[in-house]
């Protein structure tokens, strides 16, 4: 087999505000520490706190401080300014010019590989959680795990018993009692009954209405943030009416419904339902400028996941699936249809987030992603689909995915200026979650 260039399989991959300051709520007067480079995730914080001076600061929201400062007590971002803050006592950084801004979120995303999940958390989840925070992520939502060790891995990172970005894990529900696709025949992106010849043609049988309402009360029980499901309509099929059951259920359990929907049907039927995120563009199939309009309408946001079917490319320049296998081109036309309809999306007015639905290094994984969505985003656009956008898909908006006072203190130090070329993404120095340094690359 040939060798793989790109580092598919995770586990071998370890890698503003306004230009109005944000009213600071602490007195500023002449610093007591030292600005030397140190290793920051060495340094004890004082009770003071942090604050980072002399850098490009992105809010996230589209704001920019060209020169800029963040003051940082406990876990939280307690002022955003124009020019060096000083705070007795804190410990003082410069990030001599580099960006600063939100810790990245991936809103869709797989996490643990392998056969065996209990030796992937066993052996494995310590190094590939540390290469998510060493590409930037400070929040990955698990949009379908092995139960157990996905729900031990949200435990473990929120404990800080292993670092790692912030776990939100969501679990399958079933729309109907067949019409799933055959894992035994590979990646499923390669064999989707959502894409003729393959989709249904009649009507899939229909799941009792006890056993869909139960299933979501099992997933909620069992601790789980969300629950994830697949939708492909067949004709008269019972798939949007279960859906409707299972936004029913979550809304009255407290939880959320984000949906799997890859055609503009299957899209449209999904909003109908009022789920509450949709984890993908509609790549089958062409919106319609209505269309669009609708889905925007519904304020249902979106995650973008479109490099899935943009091919990747081995050492012998053979163009490869995410699975590394040869890319299936009879999927290509998804990686035009995709990009085409999250512009006309955007366009309409829908919040549309990053997000990937994959499972190798995050690196690499980001790269992609910002390679396909720069075919028809500014890098403005991308900035804030990474951050407010990304942060409002998984539902976190009030926390994270800006830099504000009040919020939580996600940060990364990125050498580089992504507005100017948004691959300086790729470039994160230091990375800060819950007010911790997890991250020093300088």
């Amino acid at each position: 087999m040939k060798k793989i260039i790109l580092t598919v399989l995770f586990p071998l991959t370890i890698a503003a505000c306004s230009q109005e300051a944000t009213e600071q709520s602490m007195p500023v007067t002449a610093s007591s520490a030292s600005s030397a480079i140190t290793d920051l995730t060495a340094e004890t914080v004082p009770a003071e706190g942090f604050v980072i001076n002399n850098a490009k600061i992105l809010d996230g929201m589209g704001g920019i401080i060209e020169n800029g400062s963040i003051v940082v007590q406990g876990d939280r971002i307690v002022s955003v300014n124009n020019g060096d803050s000083e705070i007795t006592g804190a410990l003082t950084i410069d990030a001599e010019g580099r960006t600063l801004m939100p810790g990245f979120i991936d809103a869709h995303r797989h996490i643990i590989t392998g056969e065996d999940p209990a030796e992937w958390l066993a052996n494995q989840a310590e190094s590939n959680m540390q290469a998510f925070l060493e590409a930037g992520f400070t929040t990955v939502l698990s949009a379908g795990d092995a139960g157990e060790q996905v729900l031990e891995l949200r435990r473990m990172t929120a404990e800080n018993e292993i670092l790692g970005p912030r776990i939100i894990a969501a679990m399958f529900t079933g729309l109907a009692a067949a019409g799933g696709p055959d894992l035994s025949l590979g990646d499923p992106a390669r064999f989707d009954n959502a894409r003729p010849p393959l989709r249904a043609t009649e009507a899939m049988p229909a799941i009792p209405e006890a056993a869909v309402r139960g299933q979501v009360q099992a997933l909620f029980d069992n601790g789980f943030d969300a629950a994830k499901n697949v939708i492909n309509i067949s004709p008269g099929g019972p798939e949007e009416e279960a859906l409707g059951m299972i936004v029913e259920e979550t809304q009255r359990l407290g939880i959320r419904t984000i949906t799997h929907a890859v055609t503009v049907i299957d899209t449209l039927a999904a909003v109908r339902a009022g789920v509450d995120q949709l984890v993908h563009t509609p790549h089958i199939g062409l919106l319609t400028l209505e269309e669009a309009q609708q889905v925007a309408d519904s304020n249902i946001p979106m995650t973008s996941t479109l490099g899935i079917f943009v091919p990747f490319y081995d050492e012998n320049n053979e163009p490869i699936f995410r699975d590394a296998l040869p890319f299936p081109w009879d999927t290509i036309s998804s990686a035009g249809q995709g990009p085409v309809n999250a512009r006309l999306l955007w366009e309409a007015g829908v919040v549309y987030g990053y997000g990937t639905d994959t499972t190798y290094a995050p690196s690499l994984t980001l790269k992609h992603e910002l390679k396909s969505l720069f075919l028809v985003f500014s890098e403005q656009d991308i900035l804030r689909i990474m951050g407010e956008y990304a942060a409002i898909n998984v539902a976190m908006e009030d926390q994270i995915g800006t830099l504000e006072a009040g919020k939580i203190a996600d940060i990364v130090l990125v050498d580089g200026n992504p507005e100017d070329d948004i691959f300086d993404l790729l470039n994160v120095d230091v990375v800060v979650k819950n007010g911790h340094f997890v991250v020093d690359k300088r």
